[in-house]
């Protein structure tokens, strides 16, 4: 039995109030006044900056302009300020957002991967799935947190994250409006809330057969969980699209791509399994899985790097396809992000291909403890950014920076996400000792 250290606790307490602080910080630091706006662009211009504007503006317009000319030119520099002022109250929230996404994508990841071993009977991971079962204890915590912050962002705070939870933007919008039966807070709420539902009741039943079949005489816990890890994959395809439309797409609700359900699902997916991949290693490392060996952690890593070339193609084809058809409405989505953030743009293709194809293509490699920890991190910063890059470009604009708010959000969501984990694993035996495959998992040779 696997008991959670008092140093992995304090760690993970550390982590949440540290990012708790930050991210209070964050917030009290991001409501600026018009003026301090002003004279930010103001100092922007001064030095050269891409996105500012003179602040001397409306003395020039005074002197130079006359009339309707000069009134329109003054409410055209205040509109800006204003969308600026937005802009930086928009980012502590979506800073929030795309940690607590992170994360909870992470533990849905990992419950996908373990429904398909047990859907596939699969014969290699069954000493790890305790493994799984414990990073999936995250995914009813972590989902409703995320829909908790898209709702209070469109409530308490000012629309912050979809715009299209904004009356007056839908009001002057003719597309929002079409989409208003789809997109609505009563709507996307109820919709989070029956995914979440679908993914723990899955959860709770499959670890409870589980652990049941122990103990069991005969094999009919390990029937149960077959056939509901399969009614359960259905349920996710259908349910994982839909979230990625609503959760991440509708961020920007004039912009959609047929791909992009498949493509969130593949950051989610290898993200998962390199969690299940570096805390396997860590308990390992702890002498709490001597029944895993390199061979296991050479299957592992095998689906981190098969997974993280399945991401690309994604990611290439979506690209291509829009690129090549060049509809206005579509390419909109990436010229703004080629613009304002080529470098985590293209900078998490590196991360999320180049490296851990180099990295893990040589067989030897992936049975190496600490050079999968080393590809397992870059990937997982690499799908933060991936995911950083789908939220910030609609609610930031080009006043992204990876600072306080977003290192803090991240530090509060991996303690909790630590401890909700490690939590979870002191809960059962580390090994299934009842199920059917576990002698041909132990014994496992590639």
């Amino acid at each position: 039995m696997y008991t959670f250290s008092n140093k992995l606790k304090t760690f993970s307490f550390i982590l949440m109030i540290l990012g708790a602080l930050g991210v209070g910080y964050g917030f009290m630091t991001s409501h600026k006044s018009f003026e301090e706006v002003e004279t930010l662009l103001a100092e922007e211009s001064h030095h050269g900056g891409d996105h500012s504007v003179d602040a001397s503006h409306d003395a020039h317009v005074s002197d130079s302009a006359h009339g309707e000319e000069a009134h329109a030119q003054v409410d055209e520099h205040k509109e800006h300020i204003e969308h600026v002022q937005h802009q930086i109250a928009n980012r502590p929230w979506s800073a929030l957002y795309v940690a607590a996404f992170f994360f909870m994508m992470i533990g849905l990841g990992a419950l996908a991967f373990y429904a398909i071993q047990i859907a596939s009977q699969a014969g290699w991971s069954p000493v790890l799935f305790r493994v799984m079962e414990g990073i999936t204890a995250y995914v009813l915590p972590g989902a409703l947190i995320v829909v908790a912050i898209a709702v209070a962002s469109g409530t308490i705070g000012h629309y912050n994250i979809f715009i299209w939870m904004d009356p007056e933007v839908v009001a002057h919008d003719k597309l929002i409006q079409g989409k208003s039966g789809w997109l609505n807070i009563p709507m996307f709420a109820l919709r989070g809330l029956i995914f979440i539902a679908g993914w723990s009741l899955y959860r709770h039943f499959a670890r409870k057969f589980s652990i049941a079949q122990d103990t069991a005489e005969d094999k009919s816990n390990f029937k149960k969980s077959f056939r509901i890890a399969a009614a359960f994959l259905v349920f996710f395809i259908y349910t994982e699209s839909m979230m990625s439309w609503d959760w991440i797409m509708s961020v920007d609700p004039h912009w959609f791509s047929t791909l992009f359900g498949w493509y969130v699902f593949a950051s989610m997916f290898v993200s998962g399994i390199t969690v299940i991949a570096l805390i396997t290693i860590y308990l390992k490392s702890r002498n709490f899985l001597p029944f895993v060996n390199e061979n296991h952690l050479h299957d592992v890593a095998k689906f981190m790097f098969a997974f993280s070339i399945f991401w690309t193609y994604l990611w290439f084809s979506q690209y291509m396809l829009i690129w090549y058809s060049n509809i206005p409405e579509e390419v909109t989505y990436f010229i703004t992000r080629f613009n304002d953030y080529k470098l985590p743009f293209l900078g998490m293709v590196v991360m999320n291909f180049v490296f851990p194809f180099l990295m893990l293509m040589n067989a030897d490699y992936k049975r190496i403890p600490w050079f999968v920890v080393m590809a397992g991190l870059v990937i997982l910063f690499g799908h933060y950014i991936d995911i950083f890059v789908m939220i910030m470009p609609a609610t930031v604009g080009d006043r992204w920076f990876i600072g306080v708010p977003e290192i803090s959000a991240i530090l509060l969501f991996a303690g909790l996400f630590i401890f909700v984990v490690f939590t979870a694993l002191t809960k059962a035996p580390l090994l299934v000792k009842g199920y059917p495959f576990r002698k041909e998992s132990e014994d496992f040779h590639y």
